[in-house]
């Protein structure tokens, strides 16, 4: 299964739900509060977005939690998360 990270802030909802996802599938993840600025910016610098979350597995950047629902509706997360 390759490393998901997930770039969050404590109390935004849009990273509770994608926590809630993943969780829901039994994928562990690694969790990068972004609260200090250098970690906001190291976000910002690997995914070139502004918005939290980020979520990346492995090298791939899928973006924030709408990404990551639009590629599990069409079926497409779970080969990215090595669950097929």
């Amino acid at each position: 299964m390759p490393e998901v990270i997930i770039y969050a802030t404590a109390t935004c909802p849009y990273c509770q739900r994608a926590r809630l996802l993943l969780q829901r599938k039994g994928v562990s993840y690694t969790e990068i509060l972004v609260e200090a600025p250098e970690r906001w910016a190291e976000m910002e610098a690997r995914s070139g977005r502004a918005t939290v979350p980020q979520i990346f597995i492995g090298d791939y950047h899928v973006g924030g939690y709408d990404d990551t629902a639009a590629l599990d509706a069409e079926g497409k997360l779970d080969p990215m998360l090595g669950l097929v």
